[in-house]
């Protein structure tokens, strides 16, 4: 009875934490810029790449160097749309530009948002499925999965830089004005996207938080800790990785598409490899295995990218490999891994003491 007591305070300060988080997060338009607001929403929109990320990495323990893909898939998807949406029923620029006389048939659905906005999900999910269908029923893991990854981006942006007439090439897809027939560049707009962003936001940690809460959650720490195991016990782990697999990259379609309405482009050097690995370092400095960890991880580096790349231009890549090399090796569970052991640091200093005071003889 006294171990339920102390369980249910510390409950109660973590849902008034989330309370709190998401209160700041709806009432940021009341004290930011403009300026400061796109960019907040740009990190909250990578911070759905990062749970999405950590759901396949630091609770199934696979690594993806490819999320970059999943990413700008979704943002392509909305792109099309938003780019339909400004030449007003005429040819896209780009394509004037190449030479095509006509709209191309597989860009003709996404004029409308509806599908642009379930395409910007869908597609990158069962890219994602199809992908572990392939690697997880062979059993390819570990360091092979993550070549393939790697080999996934280089195709996809090979592909779209080749195909310039369809997809504006190294340039990518930009020069947009209006969603929804609402000005992009109207503050009301922004602030309203904004807002739907933190909405889509904290609807995907609850999904996330869900789903490693649930069974569907401890089958898949139980692969990630021994996968023979688990398949000896009757669970077959290709079907829980690659519908873990298949979700990630839904989230990260989605963490595209908001992407997309925040900068206003999208283009294939923002899903290489680079930007890939930058997602795996959000969600290792944050603390993977830890939602909330994978969410700070992205929200922070990118916050902190803006900040000191406005001043000391040169310097951001030195700081970001220094900053991984130290949680590497003085923090190998990421800035929430340390907060937690501190934690339960003080507890049992504090359980000692009253064991202490109770039992004076000890």
């Amino acid at each position: 009875m006294q171990m339920v007591n102390q369980r249910i305070p510390a409950r109660l300060w973590l849902l008034i934490g989330y309370a709190a988080a998401s209160a700041a997060l709806f009432a940021a338009p009341l004290y930011l810029s403009d300026f400061r607001l796109n960019l907040l929403a740009k990190c909250l929109a990578f911070a759905i790449v990062a749970l999405g990320l950590d759901l396949i990495w630091g609770y199934t323990g696979i690594l993806s160097l490819g999320h970059g893909v999943f990413f700008g898939l979704g943002g392509y998807a909305m792109a099309m749309y938003l780019k339909l949406e400004a030449s007003g029923g005429k040819l896209p620029d780009f394509m004037e530009w190449s030479g095509l006389s006509g709209l191309p048939a597989f860009w003709k659905p996404f004029g409308s948002f509806g599908f642009a906005f379930a395409a910007g999900i869908l597609i990158p999910a069962l890219l994602a499925l199809l992908l572990g269908y392939v690697t997880f029923r062979n059993r390819i893991k570990g360091v092979y999965f993550t070549i393939l990854t790697q080999a996934l981006v280089i195709i996809a942006t090979t592909l779209l830089i080749g195909q310039q007439a369809y997809t504006g090439g190294t340039n990518g897809v930009t020069g947009y004005s209006k969603v929804l027939g609402y000005s992009i560049s109207d503050p009301a707009t922004k602030q309203a996207m904004y807002l739907v962003t933190v909405a889509l936001l904290i609807a995907a940690f609850i999904l996330c938080r869900f789903l490693v809460k649930s069974r569907f959650g401890k089958v898949l720490r139980a692969i990630r800790d021994g996968e023979n195991r688990v398949r000896f016990i009757g669970y077959n782990p290709a079907h829980y990785q690659m519908t873990a697999f298949a979700i990630s990259g839904g989230l990260a379609g989605l963490a595209g598409m908001l992407f997309v309405l925040h900068v206003g482009i999208i283009s294939p050097s923002m899903m290489g490899i680079v930007p890939s690995v930058e997602m795996v370092l959000w969600v290792a400095i944050g603390g993977r295995g830890t939602m909330i960890g994978a969410a700070l991880g992205a929200l922070l580096m990118n916050w902190g990218k803006s900040e000191i790349s406005a001043y000391y231009p040169d310097a951001w890549l030195f700081f970001m490999g220094a900053l991984f090399v130290v949680v590497v090796v003085f923090m190998p569970s990421g800035v929430a891994g340390l907060v937690s052991r501190i934690r339960f640091r003080k507890r049992k200093v504090t359980n000692h003491e009253e064991g202490v005071i109770r039992n004076p003889a000890v």
